[in-house]
């Protein structure tokens, strides 16, 4: 159903002044607009709602989710409806920004709700209600983290990249991504994950998907949390599409490499670690 359209995956090894190696697996370009890891947590998921004979997809996002509006795409194209529950009430009479933007040229009904309302999109009761108003609808999780993303996240990684990296990085929202790294490593690699949110609640999260114990989250690089950045970061941005033409987006994957190349500057790795970063795309959501 996905395999079909995906693109091949290039890798991209950076010229560093240091001894070890950062290549980065670009899953930016898997596809244009189902991008990077969302292509993976999304391809297991809208299976089983076709096998279901269910004609909707309905999800939970932030103002800047990229889930969000890669989700309208996978909607429309394998011929679901698609329907989001955007957190922030206040959204509906402003100007859309570029994220919720695609997510509704691809035809996803956008409902926008309080904050309030927004806290229940894990509880049992809420879902139910929203499965009565919605009765031909698969419910995605906030993000796409479940255990059918998790499935698909675990086929990031290929048996080379288990062979030749000693380091796997990613960018951490909600954990379905690095949970699926993690299960898919080998004994010996260490998974770093960058956290996109500040607090100690995702590495929860992620425990609840994996018993391995050779992984480790920091969220010293959030710039104080989802979606906020700072002069110092987007300036990093800049400089490193200058440097090495590879785009970033300042949610997620600018965070995650502005933080690596902060640990190796402290020579935070041994000497000649060999590092894969994963580029989980989002690139819609970009500032210009």
């Amino acid at each position: 159903m996905f395999d079909h359209i995906a693109l091949p995956t290039p890798y991209q090894t950076l010229a560093l002044p240091s001894s070890v190696q950062l290549t980065i697996k670009r899953l930016d370009l898997i596809h244009p607009h189902i991008s990077g890891n969302k292509f993976y947590k999304l391809k297991y998921n809208l299976l089983a709602a076709q096998q279901q004979g269910l004609t909707q997809i309905l999800t939970f996002g932030g103002a800047f989710s990229n889930h969000i509006a890669a989700t309208a795409y996978a909607a429309q194209h394998f011929g679901f409806q698609s329907i989001g529950i955007i957190r922030g009430e206040e959204l509906a009479t402003q100007d859309l920004n570029p994220t919720l933007q695609t997510a509704q040229d691809f035809g996803m009904q956008l409902h926008f709700v309080s904050r309030a309302e927004y806290r229940l999109r894990h509880e049992a009761e809420y879902l139910q209600q929203l499965q009565q108003q919605y009765p031909q609808a698969f419910i995605v999780p906030e993000g796409g983290s479940n255990a059918l993303a998790l499935k698909g996240t675990q086929e990031i990684l290929s048996k080379d990249d288990q062979e030749n990296y000693d380091v796997i990085c990613c960018a951490v929202g909600t954990g379905g991504t690095i949970a699926g790294l993690i299960e898919s490593s080998s004994a010996q690699q260490l998974v770093l994950g960058f956290s996109a949110l500040k607090g100690d609640f995702l590495k929860q999260d992620i425990q609840q998907w994996t018993n391995k114990s050779n992984w480790s989250l920091t969220d010293a690089y959030c710039y104080g949390g989802y979606a906020k950045t700072n002069p110092e970061l987007l300036q990093f941005m800049q400089y490193f599409e200058q440097q090495y033409a590879i785009p970033l987006e300042q949610v997620y994957t600018a965070k995650m490499m502005m933080g690596l190349f902060d640990l190796i500057q402290q020579q935070y790795f041994p000497e000649n670690s060999r590092i894969l970063a994963i580029h989980t795309g989002g690139l819609q959501g970009r500032l210009k």
